[in-house]
């Protein structure tokens, strides 16, 4: 359950009346002056999407002399069916097994475990910093965190990571760059935690609205394009993979390289790719020869 595409192939239970008692009692967020800040004893929980994230921030916090806690959150909500996973993992772990089944992972204990993961955020009391980039996945984890969070809003606060963050000096900014948290260094995570920042309650609505509308959607793909999500379909990443497949055979691993960077709004990974060609292949659109679960020991071809 890949979260963003470096990392490759690889209910709440809060109470309402718990938002008046937090700003008076657990204290993350003054309400009038709406700037972070954390009483003494209180942990704050970062959370993040995929494994390379949470690798680079641990890294950070060392460097910033922190100790906090991180929630990994690695499913990759970019792809597949949404509209069950905040009530079960069924769905999800389904999809799953479909995209990678010969990983030998238990993608309904670990869809499970996140869901109950997500679940004991939304039932906490500490302070909550959703770390995001410009990025479906972000985007969405985003979206899924305010939604939990929503009976306790002065909880949720965010670290929100710019494009022009990853410009090496003396080079030109990509227009609409896709991000994730993954993708900067320790060392300008380390220089974000100065710049926690409360999310307003109107914005955490909106977000939670967008969640639930997501959900109900509940579209095959989610692209994040100009700041808002777009529905899309298996069907036209297919019709991409065609149209840059080869006539000869080619190793996959070769071919997966360069469709990865092609398909917009999302981090398309190897390993839904590789998915995408599988079901070609059985359509009798591609050719494919050797493991097609393994990139590395498989070829194709159009057919």
């Amino acid at each position: 359950m890949p979260c963003e595409r470096h990392a490759n192939t690889a209910g709440t239970g809060a109470k309402s009346r718990q938002c008046v008692d937090y700003f008076g009692h657990y204290g993350s967020v003054n309400p009038r002056v709406r700037e972070y800040r954390k009483l003494p004893g209180m942990n704050t929980i970062h959370v993040v999407c995929g494994d390379i994230a949470a690798q680079q921030l641990r890294a950070a916090m060392a460097q910033a002399l922190r100790a906090d806690p991180v929630l990994v959150l690695r499913d990759d909500l970019a792809i597949g069916p949404l509209r069950e996973i905040d009530e079960n993992e069924r769905q999800r772990a389904a999809f799953w097994q479909r995209v990678l089944p010969s990983a030998g992972r238990d993608y309904a204990g670990e869809l499970r475990e996140e869901l109950a993961s997500v679940q004991r955020l939304a039932e906490g009391e500490n302070a909550v910093v959703c770390w995001h980039g410009d990025s479906a996945s972000d985007q969405l984890t985003l979206r899924r965190v305010a939604f939990m969070l929503r009976n306790t809003p002065a909880r949720l606060n965010e670290i929100v990571l710019r494009g022009s963050d990853l410009v090496t000096p003396g080079a030109s900014p990509v227009a609409e760059r896709r991000t994730s948290v993954g993708m900067y260094s320790p060392e300008v995570l380390a220089e974000r935690f100065a710049r926690i920042a409360p999310i307003s309650l109107l914005r955490i609505g909106r977000l939670s609205l967008e969640w639930r509308a997501l959900k109900q959607a509940n579209t095959q793909v989610r692209r994040w394009v100009h700041n808002t999500f777009e529905g899309a379909t298996f069907a036209e990443i297919d019709d991409q993979i065609l149209t840059q497949a080869p006539i000869g055979w080619t190793p996959m691993a070769a071919f997966l390289g360069e469709m990865m960077p092609r398909v917009e709004g999302f981090f398309a990974t190897d390993s839904f790719l590789l998915w995408r060609c599988r079901e070609l292949g059985a359509a009798g659109r591609l050719a494919l020869r050797g493991d097609t679960t393994a990139p590395a020991a498989c070829d194709l071809r159009l057919e």
